[in-house]
């Protein structure tokens, strides 16, 4: 049995609020061991219940994720941390990279209830 197969998790749901993107910076990862939409929900989850973390995005595909964050709260490193710790069970490990930090105004372009990271 695969160790992706039977694991079962669900989605955090954090209220936004575009007024905390407002000094907010977002930082893009390489995200290692994902293998199925869980993990990647799994990888979200633990980004998002990070204090600071305004917004998170994985994208399996890609083997990413792009995160909004109040740098005066959370810093990459322990957005690093929270990718690892987000692998806690003994059956998931998973590791990320930090490519780049940028302002968020540079990063993050919201249309209604759609959101676009470059």
């Amino acid at each position: 049995m695969s160790e992706h197969e039977n694991c079962h998790v669900e989605p955090v749901e954090k209220a936004f609020e575009e007024t905390a993107l407002n000094g907010a910076m977002a930082a893009y990862f390489n995200v290692s061991g994902m293998g199925c939409p869980r993990c990647a929900t799994r990888v979200q989850n633990g980004l998002l219940t990070q204090e600071g973390v305004v917004l998170a995005d994985v994208f399996l595909e890609q083997a990413a994720a792009a995160v909004a964050y109040d740098p005066k709260q959370v810093s990459p490193e322990q957005l690093l941390e929270a990718v690892s710790g987000a692998g806690n069970d003994g059956k998931h490990h998973y590791a990320a990279e930090l490519m780049v930090v940028k302002p968020i105004n540079e990063a993050l372009e919201l249309s209604g209830d759609q959101r676009t990271w470059s």
